[in-house]
């Protein structure tokens, strides 16, 4: 018999009013699935910040959900990050997710600011010293873009949790067989901690393309072709897409996953059927 899941969703700071309209829509349809805690994204270049804070203070006001923002090298020094890191604390913040970040567009890749967190190691080790945060890190079960080898990566993810973080919650995948070698790998490279799938639900296939070249990720022929034909029918997408994340997350329920955190890109639908499937309901719908 299947453990019990838990369910963990990550959101992104609204651009606009709409945008800020369709994002509390899903987080007070999400909310009744009661996650272990909801993520708030960090602009790649921390250009949000500001807009990340305002949607995290609002989730802690308004809702009961655990709030756990994002944190990342880029754009502020040592002191700045510790700030916001102590104002999240007094907010009432426990946890947080720490990622180095991308490079600002345009630029010859990433450098560390001088007097900053030079790495997401640094970054773990500096928030844990600010407070006793519970900490998600980012793993990459297809390597990061930018690591020379898999061993680099896995050191790196190491080091991290090494450094106190309590998890890491993978890039995303389609292929479940690399997630599965992606954890036998980390297992014989000493990682004790929890590694957490991450899902995303394909809401528009070009838009998960991108995604994927940028990150790393692969894309099988066989989900591009699922695809093929569907780019004006939106009912049908869908239906695709919930079929193949629900099939996902059952072959990795019968490997012993009992954890995902899903990239809802601001939308319930998708991430409300998945849930369900999985036996993650609504105290009504339960009943």
């Amino acid at each position: 018999m299947n453990k019990p899941v838990a369910v963990s969703f990550e959101f992104f700071p609204p651009h606009d009013e709409q945008m800020e309209k369709t994002l509390w829509q899903s987080i007070k349809r999400l909310a009744g699935l009661h996650p272990r805690f909801v993520s708030v994204t960090y602009g790649a270049d921390g250009s949000t910040r500001e807009r990340t804070h305002n949607a995290v203070a609002r989730i802690v006001q308004d809702t009961d959900l655990t709030a756990a923002p994002h944190l990342t090298c880029i754009g502020a020094s040592r002191d700045e990050i510790d700030d916001i890191a102590r104002r999240y604390w007094d907010m009432g913040v426990r946890h947080l997710v720490a990622l180095r970040g991308d490079p600002e567009p345009g630029s010859d890749g990433y450098q560390p600011r001088p007097g900053g967190y030079a790495y997401a190691a640094d970054l773990v080790a500096g928030l844990k010293r600010v407070a006793d945060f519970d900490i998600s890190v980012a793993a990459y079960p297809e390597v990061h873009p930018e690591a020379p080898d898999p061993l680099f990566d896995l050191d790196n993810l190491k080091r991290k949790l090494d450094a106190g973080a309590s998890r890491a919650i993978t890039q995303f995948f389609f292929d479940v067989d690399v997630f599965l070698r992606f954890r036998d790998l980390a297992a014989a490279a000493g990682i004790e901690s929890a590694i957490v799938p991450g899902i995303l639900p394909i809401t528009r296939f070009p838009q998960l393309e991108r995604f994927a070249l940028r990150c790393g990720a692969s894309v099988p022929a066989w989900l591009r072709d699922r695809f093929v034909g569907l780019e004006n029918d939106a009912e049908t997408r869908q239906m695709i897409a919930a079929s193949i994340a629900i099939d996902q997350v059952h072959k990795l329920q019968s490997e012993g996953l009992n954890e995902f955190h899903f990239y809802t890109l601001n939308r319930s639908e998708l991430t409300y059927a998945i849930c369900h499937a999985l036996g993650v309901r609504a105290a009504s719908a339960a009943a």
